[in-house]
């Protein structure tokens, strides 16, 4: 990797490089453009929550009055820019093996986008924290997905097929939606305006998942029971990444304006009480409701007499937080049975080598329903890969 940017531009010349050394070919993003967007007037003006309510928000690194907080801003903008690029290292083998050609293109749309979410808060990065954000974002250049050196677990994981794929954009997407939606109200200016464009992105790759997974059940080809199995892991995944239930650096950024709650202004005019040593599990409850009714609107779209899809329950294969590495059934409670019987449970529970086995002849049939891309998707050039 090149030396240590000092400006933006010299940043932008060693992104090139990353594309070149993940394998990513800036020819599959079509006509999108890789920019910098700001929503001030969403972003707002006071800070809305913590100690510093109602004085001025910081446009400027200097402003924030103390170290501390601004370690903890660089952190946050680090690891969101992290998972960003983690994302297009994930995904984007998968180009080759698309189902249609309208799914090729939500999935290089995906990855354009989060180039561009990457770029943003390397952007940040760059222009409000000198050299120490130089360096940050230097990082996120140099650690890899493929190699397992992503900051998150969730993002070091294999990426093999499709079925992973949009239950990746269902569930863990989602989680995204929430942590760009908790920064959204921050007391540092540039960051929550930069969370409104990246929002409204966001939302398509939300919409790519659960449209995915209701055209998989439509096609009727993948057993539901190995469905399943794929919600599980990648429920679970998406429970953790919200943190340990009772988190002090959460309770911190909402003390310190630069982190709120879910819906935070809702919140504010509701008079709603914060529990601060909650936060995170409030959130991951958030969250769970929402997935909750997503897949109970999958099952409108079931044959008659299957077995329900269903969501596990938080505790379920949980890797942080207080039920980590504990044995918890899909639906909360302590398992009861030995070693060889939670094996066992876990074999029904969790995908399996012989899935794995079974997908690659699925996916030789008509596994998911057919959908053309639009004329303005042909067109943007997005995804199209050369002959």
């Amino acid at each position: 990797m090149s030396e240590l940017p000092t400006t933006f531009d010299e940043w932008v010349e060693n992104f090139g490089e990353w594309q070149t050394r993940v394998g990513f070919d800036p020819a599959w993003i079509g006509d999108f453009e890789l920019s910098i967007k700001f929503d001030w007037e969403r972003a707002g003006e006071q800070i809305e929550f913590g100690d510093y309510k109602g004085r001025k928000k910081w446009e400027r690194s200097l402003q924030i009055p103390h170290q501390n907080i601004r370690d903890g801003l660089l952190s946050m903008i680090t690891v969101q820019g992290d998972t960003e690029f983690a994302s297009v290292e994930q995904q984007k083998h998968l180009l080759e093996t698309a189902p249609t050609d309208y799914d090729r293109y939500a999935a290089a749309r995906i990855m354009a986008e989060e180039q561009r979410h990457g770029w943003q808060m390397c952007y940040l990065l760059m222009t409000y924290f000198g050299q120490q954000g130089a360096r940050e974002a230097q990082k996120l250049l140099e650690r890899n997905a493929q190699e397992g050196s992503r900051l998150l677990g969730a993002f070091n994981r294999p990426m093999p097929h499709w079925l992973d794929f949009f239950c990746y954009t269902m569930f863990v997407d989602r989680d995204g939606k929430y942590q760009l939606g908790m920064l959204s109200t921050s007391s540092f200016k540039p960051l929550a305006a930069s969370m409104g464009p990246m929002l409204k992105e966001e939302s398509f790759h939300l919409g790519t998942g659960a449209n995915g997974l209701r055209r998989i059940i439509k096609a009727g080809v993948i057993p539901l029971d190995m469905l399943q199995r794929y919600f599980n892991k990648w429920v679970s995944t998406a429970h953790d990444l919200f943190g340990t239930d009772t988190s002090t650096s959460a309770e911190w950024a909402y003390v310190w304006g630069i982190k709120g709650r879910w819906d935070e202004r809702k919140k504010l005019e509701e008079g709603l009480e914060v529990i601060k040593e909650n936060l995170n599990e409030e959130s991951r409850g958030h969250y769970h409701d929402e997935i909750a009714a997503e897949v109970e609107k999958m099952n409108g779209l079931l044959p008659e007499g299957a077995a329900p899809l269903y969501v596990a329950h938080e505790n379920f294969n949980r890797e942080i937080g207080s039920c980590a590495g504990g044995r918890y059934t899909v639906e909360g409670h302590a398992f009861e049975g030995d070693d060889a019987e939670w094996e066992e449970y876990l074999h029904q529970m969790m995908p399996r080598a012989q899935d794995e086995e079974d997908l690659k002849k699925y996916f030789e049939e008509e596994w998911i329903e057919f959908r053309a891309p639009t004329r303005m998707m042909i067109e943007s050039g997005i995804g199209q890969i050369k002959a």
